[in-house]
């Protein structure tokens, strides 16, 4: 798979303009193969009502799945929530729904998160394992301008499902940060770990998953020193139970400041729920939660 990378494009420091970031991401595009079927219309104006319009998709679609079917999604197999236009472009709610089974014989093995204006557009590809319980994930995401945004089912025999929605955003991806330079550094790479209730056997339970780091795109610009950013984000989130893979996700700016993760687990009594995550500046951290299942 080709990963479309922030540390390929031109700096945005040293880009004149806007336009001058746009024609690297074009140049990237077209090292990826991508760039003879895009032009800057289309990628910045999609027709809401056509998602195959997108050339940004098209081009990603082939990278990603070459000529594999890709199904319209039903509500009996998944599900995209999204707001048709997002309060703050910088902090989107994205929660991506599945009914598709999540069993050891049959179950969603990735999960992918596509924002097609986005300069990085494949947000996040999740695997997913059985030991998850559910193929579900919320988080909020960065959106640049008015765009298409899918999520994408593969699941373990090769069937691929992709609900869409439009979303009306602009200038996400270069909102400067909310936080405190200096407590951001204090802070960075802690989290909490939370679940949604007391675990039960047999039961898929929710977690909730709260980062803190700046994620800075390397986009935005200091307004006291009227300099960019340099980028620095969450690149890899892995988590497992009992030393046993749950999800593993790989990441990049397009998700919001301090990224959160909602995501599902199979409790085991006596067994800790471990998430590792490191960034772009290679800094590791870990955090873990005790699940004892009740006794019926």
């Amino acid at each position: 798979m080709t990963r479309i990378r922030l540390d390929r494009l031109a700096d945005p420091r040293t880009a004149a303009t806007r336009r001058a970031w746009m024609l690297s991401l074009a140049r990237v595009l077209a090292a990826c193969g991508l760039g003879s079927r895009i032009d800057a219309a289309s990628a910045q104006s999609p027709a809401a009502d056509d998602p195959e319009s997108s050339a940004v998709w098209q081009g990603l679609r082939g990278t990603l799945f070459g000529q594999r079917p890709i199904a319209a999604a039903s509500a009996d197999t998944l599900r995209l929530d999204a707001p048709a236009r997002a309060v703050d472009a910088a902090v989107v709610p994205i929660a991506i729904r599945s009914r598709l089974p999540q069993t050891e014989r049959e179950y969603v093995r990735r999960l992918l998160l596509v924002i097609d204006s986005n300069p990085s557009p494949v947000g996040l590809i999740a695997q997913l394992t059985p030991e998850a319980g559910r193929a579900e994930l919320e988080t909020r995401v960065r959106v640049d301008a008015y765009s298409h945004v899918r999520a994408i089912a593969e699941m373990n025999d090769g069937r691929l499902f992709m609900a869409v929605r439009y979303v009306k955003a602009s200038g996400g991806c270069s909102a400067a940060a909310t936080s405190d330079p200096q407590a951001a550094r204090a802070r960075l790479g802690q989290m909490r770990l939370q679940a949604d209730a007391a675990p039960a056997a047999g039961v898929p339970l929710g977690v909730q998953l709260q980062i803190s780091h700046p994620n800075h795109s390397g986009m935005a610009m200091d307004q006291l020193t009227r300099q960019y950013t340099p980028a620095h984000f969450v690149r890899q989130v892995d988590v497992t139970l009992a030393e046993r893979p749950v999800l593993s996700a790989q990441v990049d700016f397009s998700l919001s400041e301090n990224p959160f993760l909602h995501f599902f687990v199979l409790p085991q009594s006596g067994a800790d729920l471990v998430v590792r995550v490191v960034d772009t500046e290679d800094r590791r951290s870990d955090s873990r939660l005790r699940l004892d299942v009740a006794a019926r």
